[in-house]
């Protein structure tokens, strides 16, 4: 299927949601979902972002032959990844939240280690999930040592003591491989105060005797064993079906600009289509992450963004630049534009918010039910170090 069918997909489905359909469809058949709470916005604490700290979390995968069962619950748990990040406070503030991603073990990359940066640290999470899909896995030698020595002097990761940084590696070979120190480079990186997180897929036992344990210990972080084959577990809310039709307006709150603008929100959309094709319920985590105003960002292609960032960018921006819904308009008026768009996509974001607490707390009561084993993949290995360790380091929740 070709970009473009899909991005048409993407918005008859928009269209279907906003005439609420779907919801009539699903509703009448689940009476008892049809009760999800009017949300008011009133009620809400504004959450102040963190002009100072950041959180930063290097995700490194295997992609070598055996690996597909990873890579597909790394695109399963992405925005529940983010939306963990986004759940954490320092001294009341949401430390801006960004993500990099790394491959390692694939002999198709040109690499004497067998090792990529596939995205640095950013808050362009359309370009992680983008490069996240694209990822293809092929025969190769994973040299653990190698690929985290990389993530630890080649990513910008953040000076300030206040800051989190976190790596978090996953493979099925022993971590011993290749040339490189993985003990030197482990200890080298917790000295600059990152953290290194390791995750065995396969057998507890295994994964220690073949030293992923030892490595998270050198590393301070949290040692954890999953089965990559494993299908994630998703859990339908009452809150779903009104996350994504706010989900379709959000998008209608962008507006491109520059030479690739359009290309880009382009992007964004087929990005919402990439989620959807996991589930339903990974396509309602990526609502959710795009409501979180200090981890979803794109100030590179969308004027409302690009504003708050920039209040005078306007004053500056040229005829060509603008899409061309706005072309021929005074600065005066392309202000107004922006700033009503700005204020309705606050609202919107906002109501996601309370929507997805609510929807939190339905699933939280359900994977107690069923027991904390229906969890056990990489997003959740992810979640649970996410929280202990922020604790650790004096975040709140």
């Amino acid at each position: 299927m070709n970009t473009l069918k899909l991005l048409t997909i993407t918005t008859s489905v928009a269209a279907f949601l906003s005439a609420g359909k779907i919801s009539d469809i699903r509703c009448s058949n689940k009476a008892n979902e049809r009760k999800v709470v009017e949300s008011n916005i009133s009620t809400e604490p504004k959450i102040t972002v963190s002009k100072d700290n950041k959180i930063q979390v290097a995700l490194l995968l295997d992609t070598s032959n055996s690996m597909d069962g990873l890579i597909d619950q790394a695109k399963s748990r992405l925005w529940n990844i983010v939306n963990t990040l986004t759940t954490l406070k320092y001294n009341g503030q949401a430390p801006q939240v960004e993500i990099a991603l790394y491959e390692y073990g694939n002999d198709g990359l040109r690499d004497e280690n067998y090792i990529r940066q596939v995205t640095p640290l950013t808050q362009d999470l359309d370009l992680v999930s983008e490069k996240l899909f694209a990822l293809r896995t092929n025969g190769g030698s994973e040299y653990c040592g190698a690929v985290i020595r990389d993530a630890s002097i080649n990513l910008n990761w953040d000076t300030n003591e206040k800051s989190m940084k976190l790596i978090y590696i996953a493979g099925n070979e022993a971590f011993n491989q290749g040339k490189i120190n993985y003990q030197d480079v482990i200890a080298k990186a917790k000295s600059k105060n990152i953290y290194t997180n390791t995750i065995f897929c396969g057998n507890r036992d295994e994964g220690i005797q073949t030293f992923w344990q030892n490595g998270a210990n050198i590393g301070e972080g949290k040692f954890f064993n999953i089965d990559s084959d494993r299908k994630v577990i998703y859990i339908e809310t009452p809150y779903d079906i009104k996350i994504s039709q706010y989900n379709s307006q959000l998008n209608d709150t962008y507006i491109s600009y520059g030479s690739r603008g359009s290309e880009m929100k382009s992007k964004q959309a087929l990005q919402d289509v990439n989620a959807e094709s996991q589930s339903a319920s990974n396509a309602v985590e990526r609502a959710v992450s795009k409501s979180k105003k200090n981890a979803y960002k794109n100030d590179h292609w969308d004027l409302v963004d690009k504003v708050e960032k920039d209040k005078s960018y306007i004053s500056s921006i040229r005829e060509e630049e603008l899409p061309s819904e706005l072309k021929g308009k005074s600065k005066e008026e392309i202000n107004k534009i922006v700033a009503q768009k700005s204020a309705d996509r606050d609202k919107i974001q906002k109501e996601i918010e309370i929507l997805a607490k609510q929807r939190q707390a339905y699933i939280d009561a359900e994977m107690k039910k069923r027991g904390s084993s229906e969890g056990d993949d990489l997003g959740k290995a992810i979640e649970k170090s996410i929280l202990e360790l922020g604790k650790k380091n004096g975040y709140s929740f």
